[in-house]
């Protein structure tokens, strides 16, 4: 299995080790549930390592892309702005859903997900040629999250300097420097930064957060955050055979310029006329017991499925988000244990900036 930079860092910190897409990651590093409360309280720090940087040099930069993802990057015209969006096939389903930063009008920076690194490239290498841009993985980059509503003070603390760049920086933006890349982004629903610095620094780095006080966290913890954030995961809420507009994710959607015929536009305008059939909602079990993936779902309008599901550490309570039939609402039963249980539809996020919003 491959091992981030941070491999022994883990070892140290006593990580419990486990395969997660061929990366050997840590799971916790004793208690799940005290790792996420430290998040949503304090603040941690996740290794995020196996993720991967994609730069994308060259005058066709900005064409490119906006050919490539279903998001315009035209909206973005300040140095460090970032922007949420999925990368599509033709049939309008989603290969990856990633992050792209604007540098310039020729340089962008793009960070897709671990597990489909490889098929992601692949991709966007055979929707190059016409293009003069080169497709540059930064293979050489560790990433570290820290989370928390303490998160961005006690970086500063440990990481002198950082404040002097990264002090002002909005939401959805980031800064550099030297080789630090600073953005102001994460996948918990709590505030803080997502770093990309090089491997050789990675360590080192960690070591000082720690000092700060940011205490480790795995995976689990960074799931259950992201669950309760209301946040959408490749493979669960959305794959390539499910479009964005079915997944929840219509506002990463961009289809006011219709000379931008980005890849997989015309399978969305086909389904945006005709109606999805289904979307993304959001459960919470009213009763006991923990809600699973795959469950099915049985609401007003007919027969869903779960697709991530949890306890949640926030509420003391399980939730789920979950693909149901357009325009679901009210109450609903999950199928547990051949038991129906019952459950009540609502609007995601659950949880954001410590706060329950359910």
């Amino acid at each position: 299995m491959k091992k981030t930079a941070l491999y022994s860092a883990h070892l140290d910190a006593g990580g419990k080790m486990v395969d997660f897409g061929g990366w050997e990651m840590p799971l916790n590093y004793g208690s799940q549930i005290e790792e996420h409360h430290q998040v949503r309280t304090d603040a941690g720090m996740f290794d995020v390592s196996h993720m991967t940087t994609v730069d994308f040099i060259g005058v066709d930069a900005k064409a490119f892309l906006q050919r490539l993802i279903a998001n315009d990057v035209s909206k973005l015209t300040t140095s460090g702005k970032a922007l949420y969006s999925c990368m599509l096939n033709e049939q309008g389903g989603v290969i990856d859903d990633l992050i792209v930063y604007y540098l310039d009008d020729e340089n962008y920076r793009m960070v897709i997900n671990a597990g489909t690194t490889e098929k992601d490239i692949a991709w966007i290498n055979a929707q190059v040629k016409d293009f003069k841009v080169r497709i540059v993985p930064k293979l050489d980059l560790a990433m570290i999250a820290v989370q928390g509503p303490n998160a961005r003070a006690k970086v500063f603390a440990a990481m002198p300097g950082v404040e002097e760049v990264a002090g002002e920086l909005k939401p959805f933006n980031a800064a550099s420097l030297g080789g630090l890349f600073v953005a102001r982004t994460g996948y918990t629903g709590e505030d803080g930064f997502e770093m990309m610095l090089p491997e050789k620094s990675a360590e080192f780095t960690w070591k000082m957060l720690l000092e700060a006080g940011v205490k480790p966290c795995g995976l689990g913890a960074r799931d259950t955050l992201r669950l309760e954030a209301g946040m959408s995961l490749y493979g669960a809420e959305m794959n390539d055979e499910v479009s964005p507009l079915e997944a929840a994710l219509a506002w990463t959607v961009d289809l006011n310029n219709a000379d931008r015929r980005f890849i997989g536009r015309d399978a969305l305008e086909a389904l945006k006329g005709k109606g999805a059939k289904k979307t993304v909602v959001g459960l919470v079990l009213e009763g006991k017991g923990v809600i699973r993936n795959h469950q099915k779902v049985m609401t007003n309008l007919g027969e869903g499925e779960v697709t991530s599901g949890s306890f949640s550490p926030t509420m003391g309570k399980a939730i789920a988000l979950a693909s149901v039939p357009t325009g679901a609402v009210g109450g609903c039963e999950i199928e547990m244990r051949n038991k129906q249980v019952s459950a009540k539809i609502v609007k995601p996020p659950f949880v954001r900036n410590g706060k329950i919003l359910v």
